[in-house]
């Protein structure tokens, strides 16, 4: 299976900041790579580099066959880029946003008016064709700006955080969607915050971390590489969180997790079993009323903890403070 998109010592300064510090990589047909990272690691700025939105100061890198510095104007007849936040005329309405996209790309009046009904269709936004964008909805708006950027349909598409704000019905929805995309043969590259959103949807996942590849795998061979069992503990008192914590020390072999807003505390552990016995003697003997407790393996929030130092932005409750 060739590449669809590689990447070879890319770098990108602003100023005295460098965005990018010699990342590479590589994504093959038909599948999907999710970049993860904290913020200011250099997500968007490798998705803009690629896109030909910003050229590289050094490095090398083709998208579907084009170089992104000589081909830059092929490029981008080859590719569809749904940012971070929608792209989209407010006053337009959302039949009229996809035919203008179609002219854009120079598909002809009657050629962009068949695929915008097409797309609108697929997107479950057909109700709404002729309505101004400005009355959509925060997921109906996401639809519309991927509906656009599948206007010509590109082999490759590029995804900025497309979920981020949207409330979880809009994020399976969207996901779905991804989803039949690659079935289809597309090429994506993903940026996300959600760790449940890029075991679900990535086949390879690249871990960048101030403008660097820090590690490069699927999803189960990241998990694989930290190791280990999760003790997770919820309790039944927020006032009983700390002493918690310090009985579980006694069991841990490295940074522990706490989610208040849960009450929950993951600690990683070697013996399963025999680690989770202890836990819970530790805090019967502490007098810690225990609402639930088990054993789990490593998920990429834990990977994510493991190769960057802290949490993943995209907890679930931010994720469910973002939708409030």
């Amino acid at each position: 299976m060739s590449d669809a998109i590689t990447a070879e010592g890319l770098v990108k300064r602003y100023g005295e900041v460098t965005a990018l510090d010699g990342l590479g990589f590589s994504v093959p047909q038909g599948s999907v790579l999710a970049l993860l990272g904290p913020n200011g690691a250099g997500k968007t700025t490798a998705v803009r580099v690629l896109t030909t939105l910003v050229a590289p100061d050094a490095g090398r890198a083709t998208v579907a066959g084009c170089d992104i510095v000589r081909d830059a104007r092929r490029l981008r007849e080859r590719i569809g880029l749904s940012g971070q936040y929608a792209a989209v005329d407010e006053h337009l309405t959302g039949a009229e946003n996809l035919e203008m996209v179609g002219r854009l790309y120079h598909l002809g009046a009657r050629r962009s008016r068949a695929r915008a009904r097409e797309l609108l269709e697929r997107f479950d936004l057909a109700g709404a064709a002729d309505r101004p964008v400005k009355g959509y909805s925060g997921g109906m708006r996401r639809r519309i700006d991927l509906a656009g950027a599948l206007v010509a349909d590109p082999p490759v598409l590029f995804l900025d955080e497309p979920t981020t704000g949207l409330d979880p019905r809009a994020r399976a929805a969207l996901w779905d969607t991804i989803s039949e995309l690659v079935a289809g043969g597309s090429t994506l590259l993903l940026t996300t915050q959600y760790m449940d959103e890029a075991d679900h949807l990535a086949d390879r996942i690249l871990v960048v971390d101030h403008g660097r590849a820090i590690a490069h795998g699927t999803p189960d061979e990241l998990k694989d590489q930290v190791g280990g069992n999760r003790v997770a503990v919820t309790v039944s008192d927020a006032a009983e969180m700390e002493t918690a914590r310090q009985a579980l020390a006694w069991v841990a072999v490295g940074a522990m997790q706490t989610a208040p807003e849960s009450l929950r505390i993951t600690v990683p552990v070697t013996d399963g079993p025999g680690a989770l016995r202890e836990a819970l003697g530790r805090l019967a003997d502490e007098g810690i009323r225990v609402r639930d407790a088990g054993l789990r393996r490593p998920t990429l929030d834990d990977v994510y903890l493991t190769l960057t130092g802290h949490r993943a932005p995209g907890t679930d409750e931010q994720a469910r403070e973002a939708v409030r």
